[in-house]
């Protein structure tokens, strides 16, 4: 078969082209406005596939602006064309909506005609129900439903143009609000329910999160990831016999919004809300269809929105916090989307819509790691790395890719290192969809000559190198009963650990003398301070980098060059992972770390650590025999690992274990690795 697919690279396109690729033959042709084919190359490297082709067009051109010639060549060969471009805004203005979404379509179904396409296939939205009140199946359309803004208004009118012409056969999908992957949090932008995570960040960062807040009622609202609607999509379009037939991509089951944002809320370590008086209160009292309209939440909420006093209110409120007020109005719904119909032909497809308690978790990481913009606004951030290169290892997960990130998003130019290319490749390739700018260099930093090659071609390449963040770190949880036979563990250890991260330093420092200018920041660890039973290996090899640190800064800062030290408490990275015992301890996110780490860029302090780190460096200074009898209790309660132990099975990490004494011990002392 061959596709034709529009909105490519936009967010369910991307996706749905994916599942094309892997689980269908023949090529897909994806329209793409001119002079942006590298996004469709960018994204056929990262599928491993020469099937997807760039068709150059343009949405609001007459038959989508493809070449009469490619499309006489083609005619009768593309048996599917999905159109999924058109704009998802919510805030976005009634001719642009009218221009992308209704005019968009007028020209797919004309381009589809002209190819004699075997069925088109419009992602229409459940947007398209408008106000309707009550339950809306996959057979409804036209109720007589009002439409309260230009996004309902042009995906009905867009709908209707699919419906009413009779040239080619054709499906609707109808999809409810789509948020990240499932399994990775990818999501392409801010939208939707995704303008309120910036108000969780700021309570979770002044509130703790055992302290509930009052919420209110507003309704149910329906959420869906972009993998099951691109699965789905995939799916149904393949189906025989299902040609003019519409179908609900929602969870069946109604959301009330409350519960979605306590999810997200717990996801975040936010507070939650508790509502003292919601519809389970009201409704034994007057039921639904009996309380006047006009003290119905919905309603409450149409008449703010649309009243002058109300929008300044609102401007004034939640917009200052970076909620557009159109927004409000879109996250409850007054239908209930019926999906019987869908589910019926997903049957035997495996295909259903995952709880969201099971991926709130990542969708929250990837908003605080990727999508969170507020480090823009940070002018010290911006002043002092603006145009700056800042040499980063470990970059491709955890502390090291959010710090690149970061850094890219103020300006500065995140030079990527780290042992695997195709990590790094990803993470450039997201630097530069955001219009910053990065550049990838591979190298296992446990390899000395490796890093001299490195060093010399960074040198060369760069005519200055003004931060290097000595990132890249192996961590050993293991007690030395266990490590009396493994010498190499605090061979490898301090391998990458010290001498990886002096080599790289000694290497660039030509560099940086020559310039008068360089501050290197080492990711230490909290342990240093602590001295954690069972971390040997570890905190002796991120405390030889701290003395080196020490010691070469005397000698260096009349050249300019300084040293900042993070002694950085628990982080939830891959490095923790095997270790399960850490699945239920106190942590910060890589986000907070990358924070500490842009501070210590901007800031250059000697060091930067926590106040239960510098606490613990006291006691072992006022009183280190308490100090010990203190550690030795936490080496009894915290058994070592199954890896450590090298057995397997289910408890073999010792979860269970005096898990009281573990919680309670994680808790009271948070952050440091046990």
């Amino acid at each position: 078969m061959a596709y034709f697919v529009t909105g490519a690279t936009g967010f369910i396109g991307r996706h749905l082209v994916r599942e094309l690729v892997d689980h269908r033959d023949g090529q897909v042709f994806c329209l793409v406005r001119e002079g942006s084919q590298q996004k469709i190359d960018v994204l056929a490297r990262q599928l491993g596939t020469d099937r997807v082709v760039a068709v150059e067009g343009d949405l609001g051109a007459e038959g989508l602006g493809v070449d009469p010639a490619w499309v006489a060549e083609h005619a009768g060969s593309i048996d599917h064309l999905f159109h999924v471009a058109a704009i998802y805004d919510m805030t976005a203005s009634d001719e642009m909506n009218e221009e992308l979404n209704v005019g968009g379509t007028r020209e797919a179904l004309a381009l589809a005609q002209a190819l004699d396409v075997g069925c088109f296939h419009q992602v229409s939205s459940v947007a398209a129900a408008g106000d309707y009140e009550g339950t809306f199946d996959e057979t409804m359309f036209d109720e007589g439903q009002r439409l309260p803004s230009p996004y309902h208004r042009t995906k009905f009118e867009s709908e209707k143009l699919v419906r009413q012409q009779q040239a080619v056969p054709w499906r609707v999908y109808r999809p409810a609000i789509v948020v990240g992957h499932s399994e990775t949090g990818e999501m392409d932008k801010v939208d939707g329910p995704y303008y309120f995570f910036g108000v969780l960040k700021r309570v979770r960062d002044v509130l703790p999160a055992w302290l509930p807040l009052v919420g209110v009622d507003l309704g149910d609202t329906n959420l869906v990831p972009v993998d099951y609607v691109a699965k789905a999509m995939d799916h149904l379009a393949h189906v025989p016999d299902l040609d003019g037939e519409t179908f609900h991509l929602v969870n069946p089951e109604p959301q009330p919004l409350v519960e979605v944002v306590n999810t997200l809320s717990a996801a975040a370590g936010a507070p939650q809300f508790a509502v003292p008086v919601d519809r389970t209160t009201t409704q034994r009292l007057v039921p639904p269809g009996l309380l006047p309209r006009l003290l119905r939440p919905r309603t409450i909420v149409d008449q703010v929105l649309h009243s002058d006093l109300g929008r300044i209110a609102l401007e004034q409120t939640i917009g200052r916090l970076g909620i557009p007020p159109a927004v409000v109005g879109h996250v409850t719904f007054p239908s209930v989307f019926a999906s019987r119909r869908t589910e019926k032909a997903l049957a035997g497809s495996g295909l259903s819509v995952p709880l969201l308690e099971g991926y709130a978790s990542v969708l929250w990481a990837w908003w605080e790691d990727v999508l969170d913009d507020s480090v823009r606004s940070n002018r010290g951030a911006v002043e002092a790395l603006s145009g700056k290169t800042v040499v980063i290892t470990g970059a491709s997960s955890g502390i090291g890719r959010v710090t690149a990130i970061k850094v890219a998003k103020v300006g500065g130019v995140p030079i990527l290192v780290a042992r695997g290319r195709e990590k790094l490749e990803a993470l450039r390739d997201l630097i530069e969809s955001q219009h910053g700018e990065a550049y990838v260099y591979p190298c296992d930093l446990s390899d000395l000559d490796a890093i001299d090659s490195l060093t010399k071609q960074i040198s060369e390449d760069f005519e200055h190198v003004d931060y290097v963040v000595n990132n890249a770190g192996r961590s050993i949880r293991r007690s030395l009963k266990l490590s009396e036979d493994r010498f190499h563990d605090f061979e490898r250890t301090m391998q990458l650990n010290y001498f990886g991260a002096i080599r790289m330093v000694i290497g660039l420092l030509p560099r940086m003398r020559e310039q008068h200018s360089g501050h290197i920041v080492n990711v230490s660890s909290i342990g240093v301070q602590t001295n954690p039973p069972r971390f040997s290996a570890y905190v002796a090899s991120k405390s030889a980098l701290d003395s080196w640190s020490n010691v070469v800064a005397s000698e260096l800062v009349g050249y300019g060059i300084s040293f900042t030290s993070i002694h950085m408490p628990l982080v939830r990275t891959p490095m923790i992972a095997p270790t399960k015992l850490y699945d239920r301890f106190p942590t910060i996110s890589p986000a907070q770390a990358a924070e500490k780490v842009l501070d210590a860029l901007v800031d250059r302090p000697h060091e930067i650590n926590t106040a239960l780190g510098n606490l613990g460096a006291v006691a072992h200074t006022v009183a280190p025999k308490t100090a010990f009898r203190v550690l030795h209790l936490a080496y009894q309660v915290f058994p070592d690992s199954a890896a450590a132990r090298n057995v397997e099975g289910r408890g073999a990490d010792g979860v269970g274990k005096s898990q009281g004494e573990q919680i309670a011990l994680a808790k009271l002392l948070r952050g440091i690795h046990w």
